[in-house]
């Protein structure tokens, strides 16, 4: 049997060559850097939930959100089972310059990485797609 994914949601804010990322707290990517983000609350649509956890993860007020990749993310289990299935909207946004990122929520630690940084960072694979497909266009 299969499970419906859960909608979830992230958003890329990249500032003088460098990326806006989390280090997450909490599974499915703990331990690893990411565009802030998370879950869908009910009713919420991706845009919204997008710049919600951008703002609940950074401290900084997003705006204009626009939908730039969407990613099928199914986490299996070591015994072949489903830990974890999310549908993840990706977006760009932006931000005024003046706002200062905090980590807060379930965020552990946030920073400001090139491309290059990023490469070398726990990352999960969607992350690194982004951030090179933004950089190479």
């Amino acid at each position: 049997m299969t499970s419906l994914p859960r909608p979830a949601s992230s958003a890329i804010l990249q500032r003088d060559g460098r990326f806006l990322l989390v280090l997450r707290r909490n599974p499915p990517s703990a331990d690893m850097y990411a565009f802030p983000g998370g879950r869908a609350e009910e009713g919420e649509m991706p845009d919204e939930t997008a710049l919600r956890e951008f703002a609940e993860e950074t401290g900084i007020m997003a705006r204009n959100p626009r939908l730039f990749r969407t990613y099928d993310l199914l986490t299996r289990a070591e015994d072949g089972t489903v830990s974890s299935h999310f549908f993840l909207s990706v977006f760009l946004v932006d931000a005024d310059e003046d706002q200062v990122a905090v980590a807060a929520d379930d965020a552990a630690d946030i920073g400001w990485f090139t491309l290059e940084e990023i490469r070398r960072l726990p990352v999960p694979p969607s992350v690194l797609e982004c951030a090179e497909l933004i950089i190479s266009s």
